[in-house]
């Protein structure tokens, strides 16, 4: 049983990692990754295994990607340095940088400058689109994504403050949930389940372009201004093992990923360099909200 079990993980490190070490520099540990859960956990699969075997081609080194079960739990991992890079939101890369002393956020999406959540409604609840908040969104019942969510919790949550001075979203809506990830909040609202949701646009779009979408049966209500999201964060020890200049190599890795293939399941055209100061309004919303100690 037990060599079985080695086998089966041995394979499943093989796909998730790409090439292997007989195209990277043995004698360094693999660089480890990962990613928040943010929607179908086969579209992520998907999109990091492409990163690493990129990653592993471009930084002569082992590169390995490790799948996380909440948005805590990716922020945990890298602090306790058991990944050296990860692919978080907005907010949870910025909760991770305040826990990791030299951590650095070092590339975004080209979209992630001005990101923009979406208000989604069951068609069933009569509310139509509008440029202005939807008042009448009051009383309904109402998810957001994940609780660390930037696009579904955290710009939502700050959002419904602004449009309702003085009340919390539980007090503005009959019932308040947390789906977990975007593709689920858009399964959650179409079912009725919710009769409004909180999402990721980006994740709207790749979902509508797969069919998981009934526009019969949901719809876009209200699109949000923009504010800056997700960017991969690395830690600020990797040049003790990589290297001197192993966090530019990899930002500019990170910035080469050029190949449809690879942009696609992220919806993004193209990766950019960024850094940790493009992140403080998101710190001050935190701490407005009382979302960030």
């Amino acid at each position: 049983m037990q060599a079985r079990f080695a086998a089966v993980l041995g394979l499943a490190l093989l796909v998730q990692g790409g090439a292997g070490p007989a195209t990277a520099e043995s004698h360094k540990p693999p660089l480890v990754f990962t990613g928040i859960p943010d929607q179908d956990e086969s579209r992520l699969v998907e999109r990091f295994g492409k990163v690493a075997t990129a990653l592993e081609a471009k930084l002569g080194v082992a590169v390995r990607y490790i799948p996380v079960k909440s948005y805590p739990a990716a922020v945990t991992a890298f602090t306790n340095g058991q990944v050296q890079l990860a692919w978080f939101g907005g907010f949870t890369g910025v909760q991770a940088r305040r826990a990791v002393p030299g951590a650095q956020a070092i590339a975004q999406g080209a979209e992630d400058a001005a990101f923009k959540t979406y208000l989604i409604a069951n068609t069933k609840t009569g509310l139509e689109p509008s440029k202005a908040f939807p008042q009448a969104v009051a009383g309904k019942t109402f998810t957001f994504g994940a609780r660390t969510s930037t696009s579904g919790r955290l710009m939502p949550d700050y959002f419904v403050r602004q449009a309702f001075p003085g009340r919390t979203p539980e007090q503005v809506f009959s019932r308040v949930g947390f789906s977990g990830d975007h593709s689920r909040t858009i399964q959650l609202v179409q079912s009725g389940a919710f009769e409004v949701g909180a999402v990721d646009y980006s994740v709207w779009d790749l979902d509508t372009k797969a069919g998981k979408v009934d526009p019969g049966a949901v719809r876009v209500i209200w699109e949000s201004p923009p504010f800056p999201d997700y960017q991969w964060t690395v830690r600020g020890d990797v040049e003790v093992t990589y290297g001197a200049g192993f966090t530019e190599r990899l930002r500019q890795a990170l910035i080469g990923l050029d190949d449809p293939a690879i942009l696609a399941p992220f919806g993004r055209s193209k990766f950019v360099p960024v850094d940790n100061a493009a992140y403080a309004p998101l710190e001050k919303v935190g701490r407005d909200t009382g979302l960030l100690d």
